[in-house]
């Protein structure tokens, strides 16, 4: 199935094209008046020059005015091959169309309603039949059943025309259109962009990029400047303003060798707090024991990092080489890294 992007405006196309797989585009003169376009001829020239295919209106009363104003656009600079001209349909216009159809030139017959009138742009050998879907179905026809009819009569009956699903307004049009199985589809880039979005796919993407940080990332891509350490002779007070100024619920304490002994924690100021009350923020650090302080290596994996996190389950662990401290690993730094 053929997908043209439905647009005048420049910048959308432009954006639109990058993706490299449309097979063209169709704009219209209501497009361009909507844009603020009034060197319409200028604007259609511009427009050749960014896309494969061009679907631009040919208007006139009879099929000679249609006829001649195909041509003219075509000696200003387009090209046969890769424009199609757009006929609402009529007598008059599919006289013009079978009259350009005998040059080799391409034509959509567009502003179908009906069978009766796609048959007639089918019989006089339109390339593109164009029912428009949303506006038939804003006065409450039936128009996915006028386009499937559509479809059954080309591929009963042989004609070279292509069925093109217009005036598209939902994400859903586009489900029909590939249902019912039609052979084209003009879509405006508001919902084409929406095309690829499921909150699924979304959630198993993010899982993938999540999972391949944690396996590719080590601890020191993600460790900060941050290095809240304490001497053991300072005190309580000294080790708090530490971790305030560092933004952690922890610091290291170390030997006057810059050795790790443990960790203080917000946990332990609180307990000591209880304990001792106000006279526990002047003790010496050098007058507490710590636990072994919870290390991991700065060439460690994430992957490692997130299982320690949750074997040991703590919020902060001291990223140590030779047993002097580099940082502190707090566990919503490694998850927002995680996260991107």
């Amino acid at each position: 199935m053929e997908l043209y992007l439905d647009s005048a405006d420049i910048k959308e196309i432009e954006e639109a094209f990058k993706l490299g797989f449309l097979t063209g585009l169709t704009t219209t003169p209501t497009f361009m008046h909507r844009g603020g376009v009034t060197n319409i001829d200028k604007m259609i020239l511009d427009l050749a020059k960014k896309v494969p295919i061009l679907q631009v209106e040919a208007l006139g009363e009879t099929a000679e005015e249609v006829v001649k104003e195909a041509k003219r656009q075509l000696k200003m600079g387009l090209k046969k091959d890769t424009t199609v001209f757009k006929i609402p349909v009529s007598l008059e216009g599919l006289r013009a169309c079978r009259m350009l159809r005998n040059e080799g030139i391409m034509v959509n017959v567009h502003l179908v309603y009906t069978l009766q009138q796609a048959y007639m742009a089918m019989q006089a050998g339109a390339t593109y039949v164009c029912p428009l879907v949303g506006r038939l179905q804003d006065q409450g026809h039936d128009a996915l059943s006028l386009v499937q009819q559509c479809v059954e009569a080309v591929n009963y009956y042989g004609y070279d025309s292509k069925i093109m699903f217009s005036s598209v307004r939902t994400v859903e049009h586009v489900r029909n259109a590939v249902t019912i199985g039609v052979h084209t589809i003009t879509v405006p880039w508001k919902l084409m962009k929406q095309l690829t979005d499921n909150h699924m796919t979304q959630l198993g993407t993010q899982q993938f990029y999540e999972h391949t940080r944690l396996i590719t990332m080590k601890v020191k891509d993600v460790l900060g400047r941050s290095n809240p350490v304490v001497k053991d002779n300072a005190s309580v007070s000294e080790a708090l303003v530490e971790m305030t100024k560092h933004g952690f619920g922890a610091v290291m304490v170390v030997d006057a060798k810059g050795k790790n002994k443990g960790v203080f924690t917000d946990g332990g100021l609180r307990r000591g707090l209880e304990k001792e009350g106000n006279k526990f923020l002047s003790k010496k650090l050098s007058a507490m024991s710590f636990s072994e302080p919870i290390t991991i290596a700065p060439e460690a994996l994430l992957d490692e990092a997130q299982k320690l996190f949750k074997e040991k389950k703590v919020d902060t662990i001291s990223v140590s080489e030779n047993g002097k401290q580099l940082g502190m690993l707090d566990i919503q730094d490694m998850m927002k890294a995680i996260a991107g």
